[in-house]
């Protein structure tokens, strides 16, 4: 008990304060808004039909009691472990280590999805043979990479540049599209049933995820405890509307783009604005792509880092955890990692999106279950957060329902947790034994 009231006051109020509101806000953004843009409108459309606009409501209301939990958290302990740190206080190691291997390495499985995404919007438009995806992908991946290199305080300015496209690319889309909607379209409202719902909604958990992505970044803020919730409100009103008016002009337009498309969202406005319109979308969304690497790559070397720290990880990685760091080797671990998961997604799954996604939503699924039972553990009882936990914890609940056999990456990363658990002690009682 000694110890966790040790920790508690070590985390707590650790901000080391360079990012400001703006900058926070367009992080946030950037991380939640993201790349989902570019196809889930079109593959939850495929799913559920207009019913896709009833998940992106439902996912709408699960993130706000989501983000507010995370936004308490990363406010009253600010570190670069996120939500690995806020259940290393609640529930100890094992449950800790267990929640940064999901999120290392089984959110992280969603990086190149990002990459390639971005390179399919860009070959797409102009027209270029399909085998440059994964070399275009790469470079998605590399340079965020030498942008975080230098620090938060470079790629946090390059990211409010980054969000403002990412906002231009919604409202010029939602614009130029919705003088095209028909009524006729959004009949009948549930083609597939409520089980294309909830394909759609366990889709949108990568639209709506990136809460917990910024807990990890948390200590670069001034004055968390103000600056964290203000800019996760601002987040949620512009993600909520961005993919609200995204689904309803996807569903509204017949035909508007192939639902099996790499680029439905140039399909969208092929018709509205021919020529020009999907070279500039095209343009904007590869640049978006880098924009969420340029999110998620400091968040998972920041993880590691801490995971280094805490004894979860070699502790050769542990260098840079400390707020105001560059944690540059957990840096280089972040970048093997995204070309291994890359070359699984072009040998293993053929560039097939969906099921990199899936294990990606599964994993972060178990992240937040983690996340909000800490957070009623951790939060005042009877507070907003604490109730916004609890509500959270239900919700959650359902989500890894919906998960289905995609938990078994889930399930293969938690026994690891628990043998290096074991290994650690034993090796700890063989010490104590020897001396």
């Amino acid at each position: 008990m000694a110890r966790e009231q040790h920790e508690r006051v070590h985390v707590e109020g650790s901000g080391h304060g360079r990012l400001g509101l703006v900058r926070g806000s367009a992080l946030y953004v950037a991380a939640v808004l993201g790349s989902g843009i570019l196809v889930l409108p079109g593959l939850a459309a495929d799913a559920a039909g207009p019913g896709s606009i009833l998940a992106v409501l439902a996912m709408l209301v699960l993130s706000v009691p989501l983000a507010g939990t995370f936004a308490a958290l990363a406010a009253r302990y600010p570190d670069a472990g996120g939500v690995a740190t806020f259940v290393r206080l609640a529930l100890g190691p094992t449950a800790s280590r267990m929640s940064g291997y999901w999120f290392l390495f089984g959110v992280h499985v969603g990086a190149p999805v990002v990459s390639v995404l971005g390179a399919e919007y860009l070959i797409g438009a102009l027209g270029g043979d399909r085998a440059f995806v994964p070399l275009v992908a790469l470079v998605f991946i590399l340079v965020p990479f030498v942008v975080n290199w230098f620090g938060i305080h470079i790629s946090g300015g390059v990211q409010v540049f980054l969000s403002a496209l990412l906002v231009v690319i919604v409202v010029g889309v939602v614009a130029v599209t919705a003088p095209e909607v028909e009524a006729a379209s959004f009949e009948p409202l549930l083609p597939h049933g409520w089980s294309g719902v909830g394909v759609a909604i366990s889709l949108f958990i990568w639209a709506f995820a990136g809460w917990e992505a910024v807990t990890h970044i948390s200590s670069e803020f001034r004055n968390p405890r103000r600056t964290i919730p203000l800019a996760t409100a601002i987040a949620i009103a512009v993600v909520g509307a961005a993919y609200l008016a995204l689904q309803i002009v996807t569903v509204g337009v017949p035909d508007g783009s192939r639902r099996d498309s790499p680029v439905p969202l140039i399909d969208l406005v092929s018709g509205s604005l021919p020529g020009v319109g999907p070279i500039v979308i095209a343009i904007i969304a590869a640049i978006v792509a880098i924009g969420v690497m340029n999110i998620y790559i400091p968040a998972f070397a920041n993880l590691a880092a801490a995971l280094g720290r805490d004894g979860s990880l070699p502790r050769v990685l542990a260098k840079g955890a400390e707020g105001g760091a560059v944690p540059r080797r957990a840096l280089v671990l972040t970048l093997g990692l995204e070309l291994v998961f890359f070359v699984i997604l072009y040998f293993g799954f053929r560039l097939d999106l969906e099921p990199m996604i899936l294990f990606n939503t599964a994993s972060l699924a178990a992240v937040y279950a983690l996340g909000m039972l800490a957070a009623v553990r951790l939060l005042e009882r009877w507070s907003a957060g604490w109730w916004m936990a609890l509500a959270s914890t239900v919700l959650v609940a359902g989500l890894l329902v919906l998960a289905g056999w995609y938990l078994l990456l889930v399930v293969a990363l938690g026994l690891v947790a628990v043998l290096v658990t074991v290994f650690r002690r034993t090796n700890a009682r063989e010490r104590s034994d020897g001396a």
